[in-house]
């Protein structure tokens, strides 16, 4: 608590998921906040309920420059400067793959998901500058290092965010600027929902749902929350993170450390399933050859 005192934070995509988190974190540890979005009315009861002083709504489309530089403007009215800037706002883009390529559909999903956090880090440059540095944190996800998370055009950007964030954090180290990213494996939030075409309502609800299933996906066993991503990216913009930039975080419960079969017993592996065989029945096997290897 108190660790991000003094300091204050530009999140996007800050009206719902991990973005919203982000704010009650960011809060908590005593930062004054401008969220950005694109969803009025919840931004606008975000600030209510935090009160002015702590949180300014900015209604802000990211694939927009002049309205991402409105998020600037603001923080420097209303908080004196810019100290943390969390690149977090996205969707789930363009569903189509490579055959039935979108381009209009790959467009916008470059736009709102790599290009915007160019942007916003460029952005930030000047502003932090004044501060004597400042730290970037960046959204991008699992489908970044694995396939079959996401759509092709979404784990491309992702990739390109997570790498981006690499050579920016070496660019701008001689301004004390950090820059980081971090890999969210599957978290509860409404972004699954919305990549189906569902409402706000709806994808708020199926949320709920996948919190509840999708522990039996990753070793952690339970599904990721928005608060995890949040604390990660508190950490990663406070002082006691000042010897790290540049760094990938995943924070995905274990999801990647390998196949099923890696932690989970029930599942028999690769050889059984190629050569049909169950895991009791391989279990079975094992014990007839050592039961005839006894006797």
């Amino acid at each position: 608590m108190g660790e991000l005192s003094g300091k204050t934070a530009i999140i996007t995509g800050a009206a719902s998921g991990i973005g919203y988190a982000g704010v009650e974190v960011f809060v908590e540890a005593g930062a004054t906040v401008v969220a950005g979005d694109l969803q009025d009315e919840k931004g606008k009861a975000l600030e209510a309920r935090f009160g002015s002083d702590k949180v300014r709504y900015v209604h802000c489309d990211v694939t927009k420059r002049d309205e991402l530089a409105s998020l600037f403007e603001t923080a420097e009215e209303a908080f004196g400067g810019v100290d943390i800037l969390w690149n977090n706002a996205g969707m789930g883009g363009t569903p189509t793959g490579v055959e039935d390529l979108d381009e209009e559909g790959f467009s916008h999903t470059v736009d709102l998901l790599l290009k915007s956090v160019f942007v916003g880090t460029k952005l930030a440059v000047p502003y932090m500058k004044k501060r004597g540095g400042g730290s970037v944190v960046n959204t991008s996800s699992i489908s970044a290092v694995c396939a079959g998370y996401a759509p092709i055009t979404y784990s491309v950007c992702k990739k390109g965010v997570a790498h981006f964030s690499k050579l920016a954090a070496a660019e701008l180290s001689k301004h004390h600027i950090r820059v980081n990213s971090i890999l969210p494996g599957f978290i509860a939030t409404s972004i699954f929902g919305a990549s189906l075409g569902l409402s706000r309502e709806q994808a708020d609800q199926m949320a709920a749902l996948v919190e509840q299933q999708g522990g039996k996906m990753q070793p952690a066993g339970r599904t990721g929350k928005a608060r995890d991503i949040a604390d990660m990216a508190a950490y990663l913009a406070s002082d006691r993170a000042s010897f790290i930039t540049g760094g990938e975080f995943l924070i995905d419960g274990g999801m990647t450390v390998g196949p099923r079969h890696s932690w989970d017993e029930s599942d028999g592996g690769p050889l059984l399933d190629a050569l049909g065989i169950s895991p009791e029945q391989a279990e079975e096997m094992r014990e007839a050859m050592m039961a005839s290897q006894e006797s």
